[in-house]
């Protein structure tokens, strides 16, 4: 009797075994550890380019070259992301304190507005080597690789208002006003000129230089005088000195073409056209190639009417006729072909006019 019981015993602790062996338990397994996601990297972000610009002393809103400059940065700044500003200039001594109090910001470009910063800014340049720098309107025969100069063939859009000019004059004379009797001017002097020879050789130009970019009083005082000595229409290049050429069209009701920007809205009825130097495309497309790691330094960049550095402005249409538009037009293909010669100086207008 006892053995059978031992037996049953056994028996019993044998199935249990087996039972537990082969996982009949009901504990749950232990979730393992998550094994922690790599961390990715931020993506470091790319800081923005610093853009600045010294006006000359016709300050940011000039109608003229420095506000073109200026809408060229805030063009880039819109477009690129580029973080942009200004510092403007009350006389000729401010230019080098205001160079210097931008490279002391941290911009990584830094512009000077005008020919008349030319000899300021190759000294910035060859002091802050690392520095890049450019300038509107002036080339150097030594350009150091941190230096831009940026031209215009400001006399082929001259040129094309002379036409106009020659074209659209009753009383067989027109006039031009210069800001400074200086190589930059000439190109608008000598191609304004020329165009207005190459539509009637028999329109008398008359032509005087203000000895200023900045006195619109001087301008405008040449202007009613050239008025009253018949001229009937006066093109003028000479910054804020030539807003004075401009109210003298408007107040003795007689026609002015203007510079740089189109001035129309300076004197909607008067101003008929302006040859218009694109210097916010200028800036713009200088700023496109520092982004993209293309700083053009140690050179001139040129832009001219093939790559639409210069032309006439878009509200030419209010007060030249369609015809006379459509023979600039033509004349503008043969220009950027070279079939007509546009001077720049009076030396080549001499020889060839």
């Amino acid at each position: 009797m006892l053995k059978r019981v031992l037996l049953l015993l056994l028996s019993l602790m044998l199935i249990t075994t087996l039972l537990v062996g082969c996982g009949g338990g009901t504990t749950e397994p232990e979730t393992p550890e998550e094994t922690p996601e790599a961390t990715q990297p931020e993506a470091e972000e790319t800081a923005a380019i610093k853009m600045a610009m010294v006006t000359d002393v016709g300050g940011v809103n000039d109608q003229s070259f420095n506000q073109s400059a200026w809408e060229g940065h805030q063009k880039a700044r819109n477009e690129l992301g580029v973080e942009v500003n200004y510092v403007e200039s009350n006389q000729d001594a401010d230019y080098l304190p205001n160079l210097e109090q931008l490279y002391d910001a941290g911009y990584d470009l830094i512009w000077g507005i005008g020919f008349m910063m030319g000899d300021v800014i190759l000294e910035a340049a060859e002091q802050n080597p690392d520095q890049k720098y450019a300038i509107i309107d002036n080339a150097y025969g030594d350009t150091p690789s941190n230096l831009v100069g940026v031209l215009f063939k400001a006399e082929e859009a001259s040129f094309l208002v002379g036409y106009i000019a020659g074209k659209m004059t009753e009383t067989g004379k027109v006039g031009f006003v210069g800001g400074m009797d200086f190589p930059v001017i000439h190109g608008f002097h000598y191609g304004f000129m020329a165009g207005v020879k190459h539509a009637n050789p028999d329109v008398e130009v008359l032509v005087q230089y203000a000895g200023d970019f900045n006195d619109a009083a001087i301008g405008k005082a040449i202007a009613i005088q050239m008025y009253q000595s018949g001229a009937d229409i006066v093109f003028h290049a000479a910054g804020g000195t030539g807003d004075g050429v401009i109210e003298a069209a408007r107040e003795q009701g007689k026609y002015a073409i203007g510079v740089d920007r189109d001035q129309n809205d300076l004197a909607p009825d008067n101003v008929i056209t302006s040859a218009m130097k694109r210097v916010d495309n200028a800036i713009f497309n200088i700023a496109e190639e520092l982004k993209a790691g293309n700083f053009p330094g140690g050179g001139t960049v040129v832009y001219g009417l093939e790559d639409g550095g210069v032309g006439i402005a878009p509200t030419s249409d209010k007060h030249v006729p369609a015809d006379i538009l459509e023979e600039t037009r033509a004349i503008e293909q043969q220009i950027i072909r070279g079939e007509i010669f546009v001077p720049d100086n009076e030396a080549d207008y001499n020889a060839n006019y």
